[in-house]
């Protein structure tokens, strides 16, 4: 294990030395009784990662420090209940209660869907746009924070459905000092209104009942189903909904962004041209999948 060696060979006197030594031993014994019982849910390279960001997130501690015994400081009780619910499945953003998105920690809890990386290409894609823009299905916010951060001149504003995501949504927005209006709104039926955007962007729901099998056990326990599953009979209904709104919404030139799932990847693009978009375009994410789209309205 690498990651926990520690040089002691500067050590000249021995006695000190073989205490540096059982010291490291101890150490290294807690650290893989905390992580190894993880392998029955996650492989090796996981179950460490996990209980990097567990010492390091929750408590503060580096590798380092954990080589140096600071580890012991650690409430025992409390890391066998945070062992326990990680054996369980629940997704260790919940327990340290922070996910990674953009090089930020967003603030996440259960009721709200974890942000994931590609979503964070998405964000890449817009960003260079000084303009008005909606996020629709905001969530924990990540999007409309992101976006509010990096074009300070934009005006963001972003809707959810769910009372504890906006919630969640407002206090990241209040710890990054990001200027969002958020607001409660239903996406499947948004009233039409004269404001207009130059931007939308989604990520809606677009999982497919009939992919549930090859779903993580931990995604489908603890992740808000309202966040994540399509209508069976209505697999792009999120997409066609959103989009009916962009066209009557965006200004002329303004453009719409959708996270997607590949495998209805092109039936939203169809969908898009036959009510007028154009110059649509796909992208791939960091896996190859075809992920993202962006149609313009002329």
């Amino acid at each position: 294990m690498p990651c926990l060696e520690f040089d002691v060979s500067f050590v000249k006197i021995p006695l000190i030395k073989g205490y540096l030594l059982f010291l490291v031993y101890l150490c290294i014994m807690n650290y893989e009784e905390f992580w190894q019982p993880l392998t029955k849910v996650y492989d090796i390279g996981e179950a460490k990662a996990i209980a990097r960001m567990i010492y390091e997130i929750r408590y503060g501690l580096t590798l380092t420090d954990i080589v140096m015994g600071k580890a012991d400081e650690c409430p025992d009780e409390e890391l066998k209940a945070i062992q326990e619910r990680l054996l369980k499945g629940e997704p260790v953003q919940y327990i340290i209660g922070v996910a990674d998105f953009y090089g930020r920690e967003f603030k996440v809890a259960p009721g709200v869907l974890i942000p994931r990386p590609e979503t964070a290409e998405l964000c890449e894609w817009i960003v260079g746009s000084q303009v008005e823009i909606l996020d629709i299905g905001t969530g924990s916010g990540c999007i409309a924070i992101t976006l509010a951060l990096e074009m300070p001149e934009a005006k963001v504003s972003a809707w959810d459905i769910s009372d504890d995501a906006l919630r969640i949504a407002e206090e990241n927005a209040q710890k990054f000092g990001a200027k969002v209006l958020f607001e409660k709104k239903d996406a499947l039926n948004i009233p039409i209104t004269s404001k207009h955007w130059d931007v939308i962007v989604s990520n809606p729901p677009y999982i497919q009942p009939d992919e549930r099998d090859g779903m993580e056990k931990n995604v489908l326990d603890y992740e808000p189903e309202l966040a994540l599953f399509a209508p069976e009979d209505e697999p792009i209904i999120f997409y066609q909904r959103i989009g009916d709104y962009a066209w009557k919404s965006l200004n002329p030139g303004g453009v719409l962004y959708f996270e997607l799932n590949p495998l209805t990847a092109e039936a939203v693009g169809d969908y898009l041209r036959k009510i007028g978009f154009q110059e649509i375009e796909f992208r791939q994410d960091q896996f190859g999948k075809q992920r993202f789209l962006k149609a313009k309205k002329i």
